[in-house]
């Protein structure tokens, strides 16, 4: 048990575990996803200013803290992990009521968005409905091969960075538009590394995850094409928006994270089969650095 555990237990005692469920280590990383929008929209120098600071912190903070830590903790009320999660280490056995709670959670978010823009409140139904329709029975898309994918690349991937734009209110241009649209295909890229370290415990489960049908050289192959694809449209976007040869720090940006996407990749290819678990998930947080050194190329890239 680390110091923060131990805090969190004096402090709350047994409802620290609904917390801990939410999975609050991921916080910032959503938090920083949801900010690209923001910054997409108002450009860095708005943003340094606090243009529509108000609306956007209120946005970042009911899809970070209720939609997102809703939906990981109602997730784990139907998956009831004994291995380590993601962003959870040594996961506590699921409180009686985690399901209600994250429920709950969600649509407390969604009574706050009704105080935002008409965009913003659809892509946080549009999430709900999809987290609900992911972890619980009967439904369970998590546990249909496929279906788990589509659903997480469109709402972490695009639908949590047009959030952060849509509290805003800023009209969506169609360069900006194909940005967030990358994203789609980046977290289709991410989502089966966030699997192969569980296949064991999936399989126990009964859970037909992406990876699991797939296998880890697939699934490793079926990244590396969604990530070549994100970059595409990247720099498709890059034209739309007039870049051209004097834009060559913007060019170099997106190269050096497609660099960076790929050696991580075909790397794993080349020792997939002598990796062990702790491994594998070692090479999940990698490319959750490689997913985080791209947002900030595209907000270095786009926002000024």
């Amino acid at each position: 048990m680390t110091w923060v555990r131990g805090a969190g237990y004096r402090l709350l005692g047994s409802r620290f575990d609904y917390l801990l469920h939410t999975r609050p280590a991921e916080w910032p990383i959503m938090a920083a996803h949801t900010l690209v929008g923001y910054i997409l929209a108002v450009g860095l120098d708005g943003a340094q200013r606090g243009e529509r600071l108000g609306s956007a912190l209120l946005g970042l903070g009911l899809w970070v803290v209720c939609l997102n830590g809703g939906t990981l903790a109602f997730n784990s009320a139907f998956d009831r992990d004994e291995g380590d999660i993601a962003y959870l280490r040594q996961p506590p056995p699921p409180p009686a009521h985690l399901a209600s709670f994250g429920f709950c959670l969600m649509a407390l978010g969604l009574l706050g968005a009704w105080g935002l823009t008409a965009g913003y409140l659809a892509s946080y139904s549009v999430c709900l409905g999809l987290s609900v329709l992911y972890s619980a029975p009967p439904f369970r898309l998590k546990a249909v091969p496929g279906a788990d994918w589509v659903i997480n690349m469109l709402g972490f991937g695009t639908l949590t960075p047009y959030a952060g734009w849509a509290a805003t209110g800023v009209p969506l241009d169609p360069a900006r538009g194909l940005v967030l649209l990358a994203f789609c295909p980046l977290f289709a890229a991410l989502y089966p590394l966030t699997q192969i370290y569980q296949l064991e415990e999936d399989r126990r489960r009964g859970d037909r995850t992406l990876a699991l049908m797939l296998g880890v050289r697939r699934s490793l192959f079926v990244s590396l094409g969604a990530a070549a694809a994100a970059f595409a449209l990247l720099a498709l976007a890059g034209l739309r928006t007039g870049w051209g040869p004097r834009d060559v720090g913007r060019w170099a940006a997106l190269a050096v994270c497609a660099l960076v996407w790929g050696m991580l990749l075909t790397s794993w290819l080349r020792r997939y089969r002598r990796m062990r678990e702790r491994d594998h998930q070692w090479g999940m947080y990698q490319a959750l650095g490689a997913w985080a050194l791209t947002d900030l190329a595209v907000v270095l890239a786009w926002g000024t």
